[in-house]
């Protein structure tokens, strides 16, 4: 099995001409080269420009919105439960378009003029941190509010205060413990490499992102049952509306990146088997979900009675974060 983070670092910090020919090959003399394989080269190259600039404006609109819910949140918004996991649900967002910036600006230098600036492979490591961190916390916002619906006296009565904060504390040290295993005992760096540690790391790995995806899956399933199927009806609040949409996005765009790492890391074969831009349009689609998140936020806010309404941006999170049932007719 190969190196999980060699994988990375070969993907997101430079090394372009792994997955498709270089631009001196791209020059050769034509009886060297199949013409097939030259068009479709060209084609994947063009593409994958294409999705590095995409990714670098995305990450520029997400990085501001995201800064801005975290200056509200820190600042001007009075936190609950599910706004401290918010906080740092944008900060992991924050924390990952960044990395994401970094790498692509390499690639669109490399790509336009055959240059490129090094990389800290550390980089590397901060960007699977941030994105498993942004994985915890949407998996923690969902089963906390599926608690509260299926066990509310509980919730009310008997949570500890400080639940939120002391959780995510330990997702994001769960998350720097586990990419920290990964470099250790996968990084070429390290004097010790032993392909058993790494292995096993890679198998922990990969079996805890299954398993938070399937307990998030699992959460927002029996959330809605509840909701629309529960023999007392349960009144559907702005908080409902945006931990719905924040999970339907993950899973449409967030997902699919780990996903892809995965099969990558089972299968070294996967980028010759699927388009040879599986891992821009990946990280084009994580980008789009940590993007999408204050866009969530500040939509649902700003609708009321099926209009939009323009509020300053902290009275729109404040309204997103809103879990008491709605006036008539909102």
């Amino acid at each position: 099995m190969c190196s999980y983070l060699n994988l990375l670092c070969r993907n997101t910090s430079g090394t372009f001409s792994s997955m498709v020919p270089s631009t001196p090959a791209w020059s050769t003399d034509n009886t060297t080269m199949n013409g097939s394989y030259y068009t479709a080269s060209s084609h994947c190259v063009t593409v994958y420009k294409i999705f590095s600039i995409l990714t670098v404006i995305i990450c520029m609109v997400g990085l501001a919105g995201n800064a801005i819910v975290l200056w509200l949140l820190v600042f001007h918004v009075h936190r609950n439960a599910f706004s401290v996991y918010v906080l740092n649900l944008a900060g992991a967002d924050v924390l990952y378009l960044c990395t994401q910036i970094v790498f692509f600006l390499r690639q669109i230098l490399f790509l336009f003029h055959n240059s490129y600036f090094h990389i800290p492979f550390y980089l590397t490591t901060i960007s699977m941190v941030a994105y498993l961190a942004g994985l915890c916390m949407i998996a923690a916002i969902s089963v906390e509010r599926c608690l509260s619906v299926l066990c509310p006296i509980w919730y009310h009565c008997q949570r500890p205060r400080h639940t939120s904060t002391v959780l995510c504390a330990l997702l994001w040290a769960f998350s720097v413990l586990l990419s920290f295993l990964l470099w250790l005992g996968c990084s070429s760096l390290v004097s010790d490499y032993v392909y058993s540690f790494c292995d096993t790391a890679i198998f922990i790995a990969i079996v805890l992102i299954i398993v938070i995806s399937v307990v998030l899956c699992g959460s927002s399933l029996a959330l809605l049952v509840k909701i629309f199927c529960g023999s007392q009806r349960i009144p559907v609040t702005r908080l409902y509306v945006t931990i719905a949409l924040t999970v339907l996005v993950f899973l449409l765009f967030g997902l699919p990146f780990g996903t892809y790492w995965i099969l990558l890391i089972l299968n070294e074969m996967l980028p010759r088997v699927f388009s040879c831009n599986s891992y821009a349009m990946t990280v084009f689609l994580s980008c789009v979900n940590s993007c999408a998140n204050p866009i969530i936020y500040f939509l649902v806010g700003s609708i009321r009675h099926c209009r939009f309404q323009k509020q300053s941006l902290k009275m729109l999170l404040q309204r997103a974060m809103q879990d008491t049932p709605e006036e008539h007719g909102e």
